[in-house]
């Protein structure tokens, strides 16, 4: 029998990943220009909830709506941890319908996302800000390798990366102060590829994705680990398994 081994996330697992890590958002409806939100929260069960100002035009269009909402689309960027040449991983598309949320609902709401999600903009809310209701119909998501779509229903049973809070800190660190574990995994990839400055990109449970910065164009190589990791020991277990450490937990590996 046939051993299927995952080496990558889902569609579903990278727009998880992606919502909860990504530093801009945009809501755009028919009747007035984009606006950026303050907070954006996908909820555990595929809907979003955006915060916007009080007194902007898509606040009075989605009130306008009533009961039958507007179609929307929330853009969210997901920005890279470094400070790379390009610097946008990958872009996401939520699209479905905008709704307002009537004044008790909003408080009910608002707590439920401040539990999941703690922003500071949170405390805005009822004041300068208002909460919408983005009732989910699709989602996208682009990177270098192209584009995909998940049915809302994976979105729903789709968790963020474990690492995904940690992710831009590990990396920082990985950048700045182990430039030789960079130079061991750099040795994994093609040949044609290394000539140029090669970054940690991004991390998740599955692998390592490293950005070469080449002299005309940047290229992406993703490096898979053996099996997924859950935990920062599993997941410095699995680092020093790809770049061929024979000590494996200060344990020196036999023959």
């Amino acid at each position: 029998m046939a051993v299927i081994s995952t080496v990558a996330p889902s569609t579903a697992e990278r727009i998880r990943s992606a919502c909860a890590r990504a530093s801009d958002s945009m809501l755009a409806i028919p009747g007035c220009d984009p606006v950026p939100t303050a907070v954006h929260h996908l909820r555990p069960c595929g809907d979003a909830i955006v915060a916007v100002h009080t007194d902007s035009v898509a606040t009075a269009l989605a009130w306008q709506s009533g009961n039958s909402g507007l179609p929307g689309v929330l853009e969210l960027t997901d920005r890279t941890p470094l400070a790379l040449r390009e610097p946008v991983r990958s872009l996401v598309w939520l699209r479905g319908t905008v709704r307002p949320l009537a004044p008790h609902v909003e408080r009910v709401m608002l707590t439920e996302v401040a539990e999941e999600h703690p922003h500071p903009a949170l405390l805005d809310v009822g004041h300068t800000t208002s909460l919408l209701w983005l009732q989910l119909g699709s989602a996208v998501v682009a990177d270098a390798t192209g584009a995909d779509s998940v049915d809302v229903e994976d979105l729903r049973g789709a968790t963020p990366d474990p690492f995904w809070e940690m992710e831009t800190e590990w990396l920082q660190h990985l950048d700045e102060d182990h430039g030789d574990v960079i130079d061991q995994l750099a040795r994994r990839v093609p040949p044609s590829l290394r000539r140029g400055r090669i970054r940690p990109l991004a991390l998740d449970r599955y692998g390592i994705t490293l950005r070469v910065e080449g002299d005309h164009e940047d290229s992406d190589v993703r490096l898979p680990f053996n099996q997924p990791v859950d935990d920062v020991d599993a997941l410095g277990k699995a680092v020093r398994i790809l770049i061929g450490c024979p000590f494996m937990n200060g344990i020196r590996k036999r023959a």
